[in-house]
């Protein structure tokens, strides 16, 4: 791998993985910086996860939103996270953008990420959870995989962790808010060892 090409995009956090953590949510890749209020996971403002783990944990979707400032509250999310286990990085470390925009299908991934070595480090891990088809269909062709789940569904990995399959947050996804948060309630309670409050 040349890292001198300049049309490679290396990706740009650390894997959070909480010692305790139960979930491991795996994207495609993070947008251009240019669309992010945060440096964490799903750092676009227009992005709605951060809105249904609100809606989910705390029966309040903007629980995490600054709407002032127009960013999420990073350290409420940091903390969250920590206390209930759920980890975040993404199926490719290194990335080629076809097109100028933060779309899974213009996306070319050229490194794809190490998901045993992640796995690895999550010793009470029970599930990798993806948002996207470009994320289900990358981990999946990672594990030799040829049946990529749906939506809403799940499968066993090698890894001997699920592999579950939840709807996009992103707004460009056709599905209304409050279906996207029922389906990832219902996720994070299959998974989760601490109650959702």
């Amino acid at each position: 791998m040349d890292s001198t090409d300049d049309n490679v995009e290396w990706h740009p956090l650390k894997p959070f993985l909480p010692k305790r953590g139960e979930i491991l949510f795996l994207g495609s890749f993070p947008p251009q910086r240019k669309r992010w209020c945060m440096d964490f996971y799903y750092p676009n403002f227009i992005n709605d996860h951060w809105r249904i783990e609100g809606e989910v944990f705390y029966g309040d979707k903007q629980h995490f939103v600054d709407q002032k400032r127009k960013t999420f509250r990073l350290d409420d999310i940091v903390s969250h996270c920590e206390k209930y286990g759920i980890g975040f990085f993404d199926t490719a470390t290194a990335v080629r953008r076809l097109k100028d925009n933060a779309s899974d299908k213009y996306l070319e991934v050229v490194e794809q990420t190490d998901v045993a070595a992640l796995v690895a480090q999550m010793p009470m891990l029970k599930a990798i959870v993806v948002t996207g088809e470009k994320a289900a269909e990358t981990i999946c062709q990672r594990m030799g995989i040829a049946h990529v789940p749906k939506v809403n569904s799940h499968i066993m990995l090698p890894l001997q962790v699920e592999l579950y399959r939840l709807p996009s947050s992103s707004r460009a996804y056709p599905l209304a808010f409050e279906k996207k948060a029922a389906a990832y309630k219902m996720m994070f309670q299959r998974y989760l060892s601490k109650p959702l409050l």
